[in-house]
């Protein structure tokens, strides 16, 4: 089993760096209909109002992508080019552990494996409000594979 993950995060490793071959337009498309929809919950009970009129950049430096969000009257809003207000970079890795709930926020925090940068007040909010999303929110074949996928990771 061990040998299987290790192709599966080798083959990650040189498939994910191709999405920024893809046109922005395209990555714009699904990462905000994805987004919003999986987050409909929390977007409508305003979680996401701390983003109304500022901008999160998150930069994932080993894929070289990086993606400007903000609230917009239609929900999140995703730009190629914004003067962020804060920014949250790490490596892919960093960021699924994140959202697979395999890794303490905290801990990925503290040891700079995720960075903040900028308005610190508003990419602590983030981050909380990152934590304190419930996973129920996701479609479960979302969480699953999210779930199972970073518990590879951290193995």
């Amino acid at each position: 089993m061990l040998n299987r993950k290790k192709w599966l995060l080798k083959g990650a490793d040189r498939l994910l760096p191709l999405v920024r071959r893809v046109p922005f337009a395209v990555q714009r498309l699904a990462l905000q209909q994805a987004l919003n929809r999986c987050l409909a919950e929390p977007l409508r009970d305003g979680e996401f109002e701390v983003l109304r009129g500022r901008w999160l950049c998150l930069r994932i430096p080993d894929l070289g992508l990086s993606w400007y969000l903000t609230l917009s009257g239609k929900g999140l809003r995703i730009a190629e080019h914004a003067m962020a207000h804060v920014t949250i970079s790490g490596n892919w890795r960093e960021f699924l552990l994140l959202a697979s709930r395999q890794e303490d926020p905290d801990t990925l925090f503290f040891r700079r494996r995720l960075v903040i940068e900028g308005d610190t007040e508003l990419g602590l909010a983030l981050k909380n409000l990152i934590d304190s999303l419930d996973p129920d929110v996701l479609p479960v074949w979302l969480w699953r594979n999210l779930e199972r996928a970073g518990k590879g990771l951290a193995a």
